[in-house]
């Protein structure tokens, strides 16, 4: 039985445990929380055993083997290096760090440490987007040509999102980081990316932020395939997740959000729907088993199994560096208008 240490009990740690509950062979037996009072309602609607504002407390339990890091982008860092200090596998949620320069020190920090990681990147395990890889991994749509990806929703659920200094980035770190990744995953890992051109802006949420909320970038990679990423927190409606994959003998969609399997037109409902939904009348598109969709229990299945088995994840620290800096040049791009080699 793998035992698991939960740094978070808000949205994101919500979805894990949706993802951990169909899980054999783990158990959540403490969950950390900068608020003790959700920390213990968290702990009690999931029937975990401990609940604390302890995190040091949390990740030096002998009851707990991994920590998976479900918390503000500002914490990713020292929740890291208390992992690697106390000897925990460890799973850190996206984007890895602030910076590459956060993200290069958790690396190295579990590197030294000698233990597993994991990069929680929830899009390289949705089934849509591991049944396109299975689709170009078996030649079905020739040559990769391109790969375009949108992710866009009306702005963040939370706070720390807005603040910079606390989350690193906008929009383009908070999106651009799952979609240049599914781009790295369908191409191969082996296939580098080589220089990054971006655009950003602040077209709507200049009064919340000073990061930005729009955001497009085109990552170009050694063997010629374009990634273009176009991200956003001004898109109304709903969540848009997409994917789209150009090939010389084929092409792959992917629509985890807005082509859902029901759809309805009510005079009101209080169902949850899905995130970032805005209207709850007139046409409404449902989406079950949301945390599935997304890839949370693909994720967590994954890396409850890698690690029980003493392996390391598809998806590592090393991954979420890389993107770390990706994303870094692409801001350097946007201020400096012109592209930026990337030397990975």
């Amino acid at each position: 039985m793998l035992r698991i240490g939960m740094l978070g009990c808000g949205f994101l740690a919500t979805f894990y445990m949706q993802g951990l509950d169909e899980v054999r062979d783990a158990q959540v037996t403490v969950v950390y929380g900068r608020n003790k009072q959700k920390a213990v309602d968290f702990a009690k609607r999931w029937e975990i055993p401990q609940a604390t504002d302890d995190m040091e407390a949390a990740v030096s339990s002998s009851e707990v083997d991994m920590v998976v890091i479900a918390i503000p982008n500002n914490i990713h860092l020292p929740a890291t290096l208390l992992a690697a200090k106390h000897k925990k596998h460890v799973v850190c949620s996206k984007p890895l760090g602030r910076n590459a320069d956060e993200a290069r020190q958790m690396l190295d920090a579990v590197q030294k440490a000698g233990i597993l990681h994991g990069y929680g990147e929830t899009q390289v395990f949705n089934p849509s987007v591991m049944a396109a890889k299975n689709l170009i991994d078996e030649g079905s749509i020739g040559r990769i040509l391109v790969v375009r990806a949108r992710e866009a929703h009306s702005g963040p659920h939370a706070p720390h999102f807005w603040d910079i200094e606390q989350s690193g980035g906008g929009a383009l770190l908070d999106m651009g980081c799952h979609t240049i990744e599914v781009a790295r995953y369908l191409l191969g890992k082996e296939i580098k990316p080589v220089e990054v051109m971006a655009w950003t802006d602040t077209m709507v949420h200049g009064d919340k932020t000073a990061g930005d909320d729009t955001a497009i970038a085109l990552v170009r990679f050694e063997n010629g395939v374009m990634s273009q990423n176009e991200v956003g927190w001004t898109a109304r409606g709903s969540f848009d997740l997409r994917n789209e994959v150009y090939g010389s003998d084929g092409s792959i969609y992917t629509d985890s959000t807005r082509s859902t399997p029901i759809t309805a037109f009510v005079r009101s409902t209080n169902t949850y729907l899905l995130e970032k939904a805005e209207s709850n009348t007139g046409w409404i598109s449902p989406l079950p088993d949301e945390a599935r969709a997304y890839g949370y229990h693909e994720e967590v299945k994954h890396f409850v199994k890698s690690i029980a088995k003493g392996e390391m994840p598809r998806e590592t620290f090393e991954d979420g560096y890389i993107i770390n800096l990706i994303i870094d040049a692409a801001y350097q791009s946007s201020k400096e208008h012109r592209w930026i080699s990337l030397d990975l």
